[in-house]
């Protein structure tokens, strides 16, 4: 063979019905796996909501703790939100507005249920050595007194009113626990409630 002469390459591309066939092997791939993918995302959703609420209450505690005041974070299931700010007294007749205010959506797939139980409130005692007076203590005035709210204190405890659990359900039913540890200092995530 002379050196001139060009060799002709062979390039093969993909006939249609090789198209075809990867086309339809594709489909039924994608149409066994999609269930499960769907339920892997819709759980991811509900613990990341979960996170994304225990972070608002640890960071509401550390607020309270660090500035001294109490704070409030309260759940508006209507309005699908959640919002962490600084309680107003009605002594200090300072603004209503908290420039550190946090307010974040609900995610779309998840809903929030606060149930109708409270920490118990401690009997009140009294010794000799308490003055009966409770004219220094500030009034509490919530700033959404109608709605679900987790109330910390400068000390960093939680007023006696905070709901104990917060319940967040997924689409498909599937639930996530935001409850109050047995320490009372904190609350966690759990998978089911005792």
């Amino acid at each position: 063979m002379p050196a001139t002469q060009t060799v002709k390459r062979r390039f093969r591309g993909f006939t249609l019905i090789e198209m075809i066939l990867v086309m339809a092997i594709l489909i039924m791939a994608v149409s066994i796996s999609a269930p499960k993918l769907s339920h892997f995302f819709s759980g991811r959703a509900l613990d990341s909501e979960a996170r994304r609420v225990l972070s608002l209450i640890r960071v509401g505690q550390s607020r309270a703790v660090s500035e001294g005041l109490p704070m409030e974070l309260w759940f508006d299931a209507t309005e699908r939100r959640y919002v962490l700010e600084a309680e107003t007294s009605s002594r200090t007749g300072g603004s209503d507005t908290d420039s550190k205010r946090i307010e974040l959506p609900l995610d779309r797939d998840v809903k929030i249920v606060v149930p109708i139980q409270t920490i118990a409130r401690p009997a009140p005692t009294r010794s000799a050595m308490m003055p009966a007076s409770t004219a220094s203590v500030a009034p509490v005035v919530l700033k959404q007194p109608s709605l679900p709210t987790i109330r910390f204190l400068p000390d960093g405890s939680f007023g006696e009113t905070s709901p104990q659990t917060l319940q967040l359900i997924d689409r498909e039913g599937a639930s996530l626990w935001v409850t109050l540890s047995r320490n009372r200092m904190n609350y966690e995530i759990r998978t089911q409630i005792d």
